[in-house]
């Protein structure tokens, strides 16, 4: 009986494994031709959908070769244009074809394309053919009005738009072939799945019926020694034997087996548990609470407490950290001294107790129905290097078993370590904490390095000392301290960088400034005096335009004091000056800047101005004139046609929001400005606040413009308490909004604002006539003597110009000659040393800075040391005009200094001051 019944498993076994080959080949065989079936549709997909796109793409560019070629010819004249033209209009029939053909199956598509053939043939119609012929016969004017309607634009545009429609069908077509055929690629998968499944539940059916009725024992056996195995130390589960055989005898000695290391394993286990539970816990609160929470979880501990010892006045005291099943401030007393109860007892003698017989006045344990005496005690001290510094007091309903105590004991071996471990890292991450403090506070005053270089030295002293402290404490913080002695050294190497950087930026702007300024001074000068015109030679028109030049150039220069002023915004210092302004003048102001520009635009400027609007108000001047300015000059710039609108009126009382009210003002103004230009797209709205941008680069490309001046007129307006706000449709226009106070109380702290200059360029308004004489040393009565004498002072006086740019020595020349000076010039400081050895004695020297070969600084000291002429007044002309330019030059011997490009009033009166004296 049992040959037969091996002999039947040994069949069965055989039979299985032929029904699970025969139901692979079917599941091949199915599958194999669904996929013949995939490939046949992927292949119509590829040919058919590729083919029609690069048809389409094809007559596209037939299209654009008859368009460039034709435009080629009529601009050229050059026959060689129309081979394209010809060519491109012979292949797109061929190509239109063979692309109606592929689309038989298609109706609408060929009607679409039956669309696109007559567009084309009406555009070689109307614009292609007839404009050749003009050209041919070389009928300029009636090609020039063709092109002024240039009905072909209409055309190609309709033909581009036709062909997109048409491949975004063809696309979507597409999409839905391949769609459909990844619905049957699915179906494919599921079925596939579906046969997988069948073979696999028959094949785990044999399996399992075959292993039942061979090795049923021996398998139980097996997977229960395999679980436990795989269990990583589990050891609960139990061999259950129903045979009565040697197998069975193997069961009860393995169960046995499995009890005794149960029991060892369990203290193993939770050894290594509570071991590894408390790593990366960086606080003493934490770690108790952890650790009473694991502790008691093992041990099934009902209460608990943990003490940690602190040092104080009165000596080393153990204070409550944390609880178990209570709340910290309930669970016992808060803190014992050595020696002072069980606590304190244990903590002295460094041992352990366990109290079983619980006295009734001990704290009960509370649950959700009520309170419960524990029945067992147990405290433990917790050493390091032979000192307690924490004990632990546990309490629970049972008593604690040999085990419990063991494994306690045992885990508390090396808690010691871990609490000190944990003690050392809070005191090095308080210590950390204050030195990431003084790195912050360090890389905050970065920009004053230079003067605070021996703070530094204290900081990093103090950061070495700190070093060598947390390396004494513990071993672990020494990568730390590393760490920290990197991240000071790179932040020093990044400060010095940062000033670097903005030694650069200055030098820069410096350059910058003295490279417009020297070619803008002598603008300025001759275009001021042909707007004089003393020889009345010029024509009020030409008066005027030396007007609107001597206008622009002003614009100019104000133009590069606001590239200036952008390193004044970006650090947040910027110099406002509030003053009286009147209102009533605006409109005269923008007809007169800006009636030319709508002119030559064709454009229309209407200016509205209400009558509620007061004639004074208090705020900066040359900034609020900047901002309208850069506005209107926006507007125009942008409106090809129709208008710009100008409206000053007063915000009224029912629209002022919360934010409004709170400003101590007058009255708030509203100027707009409108126009009918290109408009701003909505999500650009920001954008172009920010500086050196724009709306896009089509219009940087279209336009020009840097993107700077919305920025700083958001800025500004800042400054000024207001506001810019903008509302604009692409294609109908834009209008910016300029609220803004009358600050007749003022807002702003002015001497914060004012050390702005100390590290950014010198105005032009530093340089009044009133200013220079306060700084001359001489007595001022001689000068206001003087003074009477009118244009005699300068009478026959011998001048010497000394610069290295022929534009401003002849502008100079020229207006000093006209009030009757005699003028010698030199290139550079050499000429000007050789000319002052041979010649005779100037009156005064006017003295370019950056000249070749000798510049002006090292002609100064020249003059006042190898040539001892102590007295004679040299004024320094400058166009790099920073701040300790002015020192310098007085340092090299100036007598005075001005900045370029010049006032001649204020040149003028600077030489009658030094020509008197």
């Amino acid at each position: 009986m049992e040959k037969k019944m091996r002999f039947g498993i040994k069949s069965k076994i055989i039979i299985g494994y032929l029904i699970v080959i025969i139901c692979l080949f079917i599941a091949f065989i199915v599958l194999n031709s669904q996929i013949s079936s995939l490939q046949k549709e992927r292949n119509f997909i590829i040919d058919h959908d590729i083919e029609v796109h690069d048809l389409t793409n094809r007559i596209e560019k037939h299209l654009l070769d008859m368009e460039t070629g034709q435009r080629g010819y009529i601009i050229t004249g050059e026959a060689s244009y129309l081979e394209p033209y010809n060519s491109a209009a012979t292949s797109w029939e061929k190509d239109y074809n063979a692309l109606y053909q592929l689309l038989n199956n298609n109706p609408n598509q060929q009607e679409k394309l039956e669309k696109i053939k007559g567009s084309i043939q009406d555009w070689i119609e109307a614009a292609g053919e007839p404009t050749i012929a003009l050209k041919k016969e070389n009928n300029t004017k009636e090609l020039q009005q063709f092109f002024e309607k240039d009905p072909g634009r209409q055309y190609m545009d309709d033909i581009r738009s036709q062909f997109t429609s048409f491949r975004n069908v063809e696309k979507k077509s597409t999409e839905t072939r391949a769609t459909e055929l990844d619905e049957k690629n699915q179906k494919i998968k599921i079925g596939l799945y579906g046969l997988l499944l069948f073979v696999t539940l028959i094949s785990l059916a044999i399996a399992i019926v075959l292993s039942n009725s061979i090795v049923n024992t021996i398998k139980e056996v097996t997977q229960t020694i395999k679980r436990i195995t795989a269990s990583k130390g589990e050891l609960k589960g139990r061999i259950k034997v129903r045979s009565n055989d040697e197998i069975k005898d193997l069961g009860l000695a393995t169960n046995a087996l499995l009890e005794n290391i149960e029991e060892r394993n369990w203290l193993q286990t939770n050894i290594a548990h509570a071991v590894t539970m408390y790593q990366g816990i960086a606080s003493v609160d934490k770690l108790a609470e952890k650790f009473l929470f694991t502790v008691s979880e093992m041990t099934g501990a009902s209460f608990g407490a943990f003490y940690v010892r602190e040092e104080n006045d009165k000596g080393n005291l153990f204070v409550k950290q944390a609880a178990f099943a209570d709340r910290k401030s309930d669970a016992g007393r808060e803190s014992f001294l050595i020696g002072e109860g069980l606590i304190g007892q244990a903590a002295l003698e460094k041992r352990t107790f366990v109290i079983n017989d619980v006295p009734d006045t001990y704290q009960l344990i509370t649950s959700g129905l009520g309170d419960v005496r524990p029945n067992s005690i147990f405290i433990v001290p917790v050493l390091f290097e032979d000192e307690v510094i924490a004990v632990i007091e546990l309490a629970s309903l049972h008593e604690f078993t040999v085990l419990e105590q063991e494994l306690i004991s045992q885990v508390i071996e090396t808690f010691g370590l871990t609490i000190n471990g944990v003690i050392r890292r809070m005191e090095i991450a308080r210590l950390l904490k204050e030195s990431q403090a003084m790195t912050e506070e360090l890389q905050a005053q970065s920009e004053e390095l230079q003067t605070q270089s021996e703070e530094l030295q204290m900081q990093s002293e103090e950061l070495r000392m700190i070093n060598e402290q947390l390396e004494e404490r513990t071993k672990d913080a020494e990568e730390k301290s590393f760490e920290l002695e990197a991240a000071k050294e790179d932040l020093e190497e990044k400060a010095h960088q940062l000033e670097l950087n903005s030694q650069y930026k200055s030098e820069f702007l410096a350059n910058m400034s003295h490279e417009l300024r020297t070619p803008l001074n002598s603008i300025l000068i001759l275009s001021e005096m042909l707007e004089e015109n003393a020889a009345k030679t010029l024509s009020e028109d030409e008066e005027e335009y030396a007007r609107i030049i001597h206008s622009s150039g002003k614009d100019l220069l104000a133009l590069i004091n606001d590239i200036l002023d952008l390193s004044k915004v970006e650090s947040g210092k910027l110099d406002i000056l509030l003053a009286e302004m009147n209102m009533s003048e605006l409109p005269d102001q923008i007809e007169r800047n800006f009636s030319h520009v709508a002119e030559q635009k064709n454009v229309q400027l209407k200016i509205n101005k209400e009558q509620d609007v007061p004639d004074i108000i208090h705020t900066d001047e040359k900034r609020f004139q900047q901002i309208v300015k850069n506005l209107l000059s926006n507007a125009f710039k942008f409106t090809e046609s129709g208008s710009v609108t100008v409206s000053i009126q007063r915000v009224a009382d029912h629209r002022l929001t919360t934010a409004m009210r709170t400003v101590d003002t007058d009255c708030w103004l509203e100027i707009a400005v409108a126009d009918t230009g290109i408009g701003i797209p909505k999500e650009k709205h920001q954008l172009i606040f920010e500086a050196f941008q724009q709306a896009d680069g089509a219009t940087v490309r279209k336009y020009g413009g840097t993107g700077l001046g919305l920025s700083i007129c958001s800025e500004f307006a800042k400054l000024l308490g207001g506001w810019i706000s903008l509302s604009s449709e692409v294609g109908k226009g834009s209008t910016f909004t300029l609220y803004l106070p009358s600050l007749s109380n003022g807002l702003i702290d002015y001497e914060k604002v004012n050390f702005a200059y100390e590290e950014v360029a010198v105005s032009v308004e530093e340089a009044e006539p009133e200013a220079e004489i306060t700084e001359i040393d001489h007595p001022v009565q001689p000068v206001e003597s003087s003074l009477q004498d009118g244009e005699n002072v300068f009478q026959d006086k011998r001048v010497l110009i000394v610069d290295d740019d022929q534009r401003n020595i002849f502008a100079l020349k020229t207006a000093l000659a006209k009030q009757g000076m005699t003028i010698m010039t030199a290139h550079n400081g050499i000429e000007c040393l050789e000319m002052m050895e041979n010649s005779e004695p100037f009156d005064l020297i006017l003295m370019d800075i950056m000249m070749p070969q000798m510049d002006g600084y090292e002609a100064m000291q020249k003059i006042r040391g190898e040539l001892k002429l102590v007295d004679l007044p040299i004024i320094a002309l400058t166009a790099k005009a920073m701040k300790n330019d002015r020192e310098k030059c007085l340092e090299a011997g100036a007598s005075d200094y001005i900045s370029k490009p010049l006032d001649l009033n204020q040149l003028f009166s600077v030489m009658r001051v030094w020509l008197v004296n």
